[in-house]
């Protein structure tokens, strides 16, 4: 193969650092033990029906979860008769405001921020001006988690598709800066133009199209039936045990059962009967609580509760300022500030029925979304369901996405019965309302306990010092409490997870940890060190770089209390020393700050790993890396010596390492334009098509209408503003994609 193919935009030869997320903030303050590795899986309805819902359903699955869709069975039926081998050569590092891809390679793009869904909606004027009332039938920002529903022609689910689909995306967060003629409006820290915020509202949450291939080329179908937008004014049902509850009653729902949007939407999931899943991460900081204030009017316990989940401040876009307000309390609803006489007058509840994961059905538009409780309330990165066996309970895995959080999983109480594969909503209402949810402690010997977060377990009691329990439904809202009771262990930034549909191992992303200190460490997150930046060396410390750990419950069994785990990749410049660059990375596969994460279901073995980086990015833009991983327990035990800030302190930190890729199984694939992050990513049904969603390009620019301020022009180029978009990627060949 000849050079990288790179999609059309400007060049540039200088970056400024990332700015900081709301991720990278910590609320945890116990001494539990710091706890870095956990699972995950998701079992994509696909190969449910692929082998068949009545007899083949019997058979455990797994999904590749972490960003993609549907998912194989733990060994395949029909091994591949020869290994997987990678058909590309590695993409170079680049600092090009472009979309780098391999020779013999096509990324195009597909859907942009701002794109009408429906044909009353006029194109994207990409200026500031459209009309807000028109964004509720546009393209959201910040293009995230997804996943590819194949689509037959009657309108039915079928996961063997390979021209049509509904893709189903999250919506994470905006830049500002771009959505107006001028940057956000706000004066003396109130947003004085409400047509803004509106505008922000719909830009925020879920996107369903409907995509369809025509002879090479993908596209939105902007006739479709299915095409929808979910929001943060969009009615959703609370279910499971904390609706109801005293914690949930807003003077939207008295009752304590509804709350209005969905925020923050991140990684996603699955489930065996064709919904999909959106996980509300980085939730709390939308909210309007100022303490000076609000703090005299709360009990101990929600003020623990609040501080626990980082509820304070003046919201993150000020969106609780706008006035007036609206007859239905459009802005008034972010402010979770005691301002009547009970619950039932204002919205000090508010920020409780936020931190969930959301149950969106694609192929039933005007269903109502439901945000499921008994999955537990924190920073969700994503829900990924994991073995699907007749008979047995379903399993999701979820991280908490930010420094030193943790990484839970749910185990339904009912077993999966075959006959709900078509269920729907009403097959959530059943297995998802009702289990157990537990949180994960790993062991330095490479073992790890789940401890189930139940009251009257595991140290969760009224008599908790840092938080008095009062019952399950307060135990779930307040999961993060709870799983320091249990004594979880911390970990460095728990994102997405996949499973490798050829062994069952689930591997976890930890992006990185700037509060790592060196006496910290532990076997699973064993590096303390620095990784200075740029011409001026500025220290990075911690584990900025982050990496990747993979583990396989006992008897590969996901309802098991116990795992076995090791460290599948440490992310690392190929130039640092052997006790940071751990796993031996070369300039072909070095990376930092591992995020999105996902095997193909059409090669099977082939992992997709996606970076969310701000470390390394004087020398290279955020990539995305093809695998092709071992399993559990392939390398050894590790001593790995790390030193302090002024190098007068070292500390050996044991751990247990996997293999050390090569060349042959690990390799750079793909390069994006300036200051984005790579993340999403789904697959149609004969893996020749790939979607990769390409995040806030030029999210560091410094004007709202000069141009040469902008930071990136992609994808449109010329003088145009940024946009985030998703891309599919497909081979000139018209073969598979990556192996």
């Amino acid at each position: 193969m000849n050079g990288p193919t790179t999609m059309t935009t400007r060049s540039t030869t200088a970056v400024t650092a990332h700015t900081i997320d709301p991720d990278d903030i910590g609320h945890n303050t116990t001494d539990s033990p710091s706890f870095d590795a956990l699972i995950a899986a998701r079992l994509s309805r696909r190969n449910l029906f692929r082998l068949g819902v009545g007899s083949a359903a019997s058979a455990m699955m797994l999904s590749a979860c972490g960003g993609g869709s549907d998912g194989d069975p733990v060994v395949d039926p029909t091994p591949t008769p020869t290994p997987l081998a990678f058909n590309f050569n590695a993409v170079a590092k680049s600092l090009a405001d472009a979309v780098v891809v391999p020779a013999g390679y096509t990324a195009s793009v597909l859907y942009r921020l701002g794109d009408p869904i429906t044909n009353d909606v006029p194109a994207y004027k990409n200026d500031g001006t459209d009309a807000a009332a028109t964004y509720d039938r546009r393209a959201g920002d910040h293009h995230d988690g997804m996943t590819f529903f194949g689509a037959s022609s009657a309108d039915k689910w079928d996961a063997a598709a390979t021209a049509r689909g509904l893709l189903v995306m999250n919506h994470e967060a905006i830049t500002p800066l771009y959505l107006h003629p001028t940057g956000q409006t706000a004066v003396g820290g109130v947003r004085t133009v409400a047509e803004e915020v509106l505008r922000e509202f719909y830009l925020h949450g879920v996107s369903v199209i409907d995509v369809k291939k025509s002879g090479t080329t993908w596209a939105l179908d902007k006739a479709s039936k299915f095409n929808r937008r979910v929001h943060t004014l969009t009615p959703m049902t609370i279910t499971g045990p904390a609706a109801f509850s005293e914690f949930m009653v807003t003077k939207y729902s008295p009752n304590g059962n509804a709350t209005r949007g969905t925020v923050n939407n991140c990684a996603n999931g699955t489930t065996p009967w064709g919904t999909y899943l959106a996980c509300e991460e980085n939730w709390a900081g939308y909210f309007r609580r100022v303490t000076a204030t609000d703090n005299a009017k709360r009990s101990a316990k929600e003020l623990a509760s609040f501080s626990r989940y980082g509820v304070a401040g003046t919201g993150r876009e000020l969106w609780a300022t706008v006035t007036p307000d609206t007859e239905d309390n459009f802005y008034g609803r972010w402010n979770t500030e005691v301002l009547g006489a009970s619950a039932v007058a204002d919205y000090r509840n508010v920020s409780n029925t936020y931190g969930w994961v959301v149950e969106i059905d694609p192929f039933t538009p005007n269903s109502t979304p439901r945000k499921r409780t008994a999955l537990g309330r924190f920073g969700h990165e994503g829900a990924c369901l994991g073995p699907v066996t007749v008979g047995k309970p379903l399993v999701w895995y979820m991280g908490d996405d930010a420094q030193n959080e943790y990484l839970y999983k749910f185990v339904s109480t009912k077993n999966w019965d075959a006959a709900d594969a078509t269920g729907g909503l009403a097959a959530g209402d059943k297995y998802m309302d009702d289990g157990k949810l537990y949180v994960a402690q790993f062991k330095a010997d490479g073992t790890g306990v789940w401890m189930e977060l139940k009251l009257g377990l595991n140290n969760i009691t009224p008599s908790y010092a840092k938080y008095a329990f009062a019952n399950q439904a307060d135990v779930l809202i307040n999961a993060r409490h709870a799983a320091d009771a249990a004594g979880a262990t911390k970990m460095d930034r728990p994102e997405w997870t996949a499973v490798n549909p050829k062994n069952g191992d689930v591997y976890l992303t930890l992006t990185n940890n700037s509060a790592r200190a060196l006496d910290t460490t532990d076997a699973a997150n064993p590096r303390y060190y620095n990784d200075p930046k740029g011409a001026a060396k500025t220290a990075q410390r911690g584990n900025p770089n982050g990496h990747v750990v993979r583990f396989a419950d006992d008897n590969r069994d996901p309802t098991a209390t116990t795992f076995k785990w090791d460290v599948y990749l440490f992310g690392s410049r190929s130039t640092m020393a052997k006790d940071i660059n751990v796993s031996g990375l070369t300039a072909d596969n070095d990376f930092s700050s591992p995020d999105g994460l996902w095997f193909s279901q059409a090669a099977s073995g082939l992992v997709w790993l996606q970076t969310d980086d701000g470390k390394i990015t004087d020398v290279t833009n955020c990539m995305m890396l093809a695998g092709l991983p071992g399993q559990v327990g392939d390398g050894a035990k590790r001593t790995i010596t790390n030193i302090s800030a002024d190098g007068a302190t070292t500390k050996t930190q044991d751990t247990i390492v996997g293999a050390a890729p090569t060349s042959s199984t690990l390799r750079r694939f793909l390069v994006g334009p300036v200051a984005c992050e790579i993340t999403g990513i789904a697959e149609s049904g004969d893996g020749k098509a790939i979607f990769v969603n390409i995040q806030h390009p030029g999210e560091e620019g410094t004007s709202a209408t000069d141009p040469t301020k902008f930071g990136s022009h992609w994808p449109d180029g010329g003088t145009a503003r940024p946009r985030s978009a998703t891309i599919v990627i497909t081979k000139d060949d018209g073969g598979r994609i990556g192996a």
